[in-house]
């Protein structure tokens, strides 16, 4: 239930700061209070956890997450949002506050100095979510589990199954199995966007879940394939790879991929076979 008092004090920190939510940012702050213990709650904290938070914000999620966590490391690009931040949470001597854009840090420079185990919960800004769940996904060090907020048609890409998959929803699943934890209405934030949010947990895999010979080249294919969405497979992969039709049909022959489908269709395994075919093809 959100409370006015909630959205009052969120206008007022904003005001004692001399600051404005900046679009630019995708500054959408969280005043729901009961979202927030679904967050917390599907993150599965304990005393051992080290959190790593991306875009705290004014801390309304952080004081959250430090009640329940061992360590918690905020990631704020906004400098006077992290002076504040550090300023109302010092009492917390496990919280560390990195005034930085997380995607110019290496994961195991923030975590391993301590712990090579983490956790990302995080509300996303719209405009970024996507580069941020692959940064910490492709690290060298994975987080062993993710939730965090999104937008509403980002959270469907992420869990969408063959038939309506994308890029983004390869790029998560090759990682870790994605749930929609709950929706969450455009209300519940303070300024209130335009659209509707989702918490969205990702369980990461110790391994990729297929069989992959080179991640680069793996996601190469996949855009090559995506290049062209609406595109019957064997079209859109010539024109990716830039290689004849005829050698794109024989490509997915090999991969026992019928050349009329589209690249929404494929499972991961089947992108998995048609690298594996690519490869042994270059190989010759």
């Amino acid at each position: 239930m959100i409370s006015e008092s909630s959205i009052v004090e969120a206008k007022s920190q904003l005001h004692r700061l001399g600051a404005r939510a900046r679009k630019g940012l995708g500054q959408h702050f969280l005043v729901d209070k009961t979202v927030l213990g679904k967050i917390v709650s599907a993150a599965e904290l304990g005393p051992r956890d080290t959190v790593v938070e991306v875009g705290p914000g004014l801390g309304i999620l952080t004081a959250e997450l430090l009640h329940k966590a061992g360590r918690v490391i905020a990631v704020e690009v906004d400098s006077r949002l992290a002076a504040a931040l550090q300023k109302n949470l010092s009492a917390f001597l496990k919280l560390a506050v990195v005034n930085a854009d997380i995607l110019e840090i290496n994961p195991a420079d923030l975590t391993s100095r301590q712990t090579k185990s983490y956790k990302v919960v995080a509300n996303l800004p719209y405009y970024i979510a996507a580069p941020i769940l692959r940064h910490f996904l492709e690290a060298s060090l994975k987080p062993s589990l993710m939730v965090v907020m999104v937008q509403k048609e980002v959270a469907q890409s992420i869990v969408a199954q063959p038939g309506e998959m994308s890029i983004l929803g390869i790029s998560v699943q090759l990682y870790g199995k994605p749930t929609i934890v709950d929706y969450v209405p455009a209300h519940c934030f303070y300024p209130q966007p335009k659209v509707d949010s989702a918490i969205v947990r990702i369980e990461v895999y110790p391994e990729p879940a297929v069989p992959v010979k080179d991640i680069a080249g793996f996601f190469e294919i996949v855009k090559a394939g995506f290049s062209t969405p609406r595109k019957q497979i064997r079209n859109s992969l010539a024109l990716g790879l830039q290689i004849a039709p005829a050698d794109a049909v024989e490509l997915l022959g090999k991969a026992k991929i019928a050349p009329q489908r589209r690249p929404e269709t494929l499972s991961l395994e089947e992108w998995s076979k048609l690298q594996l075919v690519l490869v042994d093809r270059d190989k010759k």
